[in-house]
């Protein structure tokens, strides 16, 4: 975690701070963007959402406004938080962590019923190459928005097309 400021910041907390730069938002705003951004490979749930907004809240790093339609709460980041984001965001990201439910299942394929990875597999690969033709789809106006946007749907794209090679590999050579 970030030190700046004494605030400490985690990585959801530095996000939600970053979208917050932006403007004021709600949870529910800010659930939207993620998922809609983000959410391709950074996992953030709703309740973390609203749990870090309260923590953000607490230790003055955004701003709680009134209530509005549906119990909405609009969230405004404060100097202090900005303060933070920017201590997290400017720090050494740290190495990254690779998560995958696929991966493990691969793993121990040994231990499945006779054609139950190949179904897997199949699975994944369409999925996979679904997301692939989202991310292509969008990169056209992604690009013309943001360059840093636009080269982390980059790496969106290479990581779908790897996913799709190494799934042929395992299918083959199993």
């Amino acid at each position: 975690m970030a030190r700046r400021g004494n605030h400490e910041v985690n990585p959801t907390a530095g996000s939600l701070l970053g979208f917050l730069t932006y403007g004021t938002m709600t949870g529910w705003d800010l659930d939207g963007l993620v998922e809609l951004s983000i959410g391709n490979f950074w996992n953030v749930t709703r309740s973390q959402i609203y749990r870090e907004l309260r923590d953000l809240a607490g230790r003055g790093l955004v701003e709680v406004g009134d209530p509005g339609p549906r119990d909405r709460t609009p969230y405004t980041i404060t100097d202090a938080g900005r303060e933070a984001f920017g201590g997290w965001i400017a720090s050494d990201p740290g190495a990254d962590l690779t998560r995958s439910r696929l991966l493990l299942t691969v793993f121990f394929g040994d231990k499945l019923p006779p054609g139950r990875l190949t179904e897997i597999l199949d699975d994944a690969r369409r999925a996979h190459a679904t997301r692939l033709k989202v991310y292509e789809g969008l990169l056209p106006h992604v690009e013309t928005s943001s360059a840093y946007q636009a080269a982390t749907l980059k790496f969106g794209i290479a990581y779908q097309r790897a996913m799709l090679d190494w799934i042929d590999g395992v299918a083959s050579a199993l």
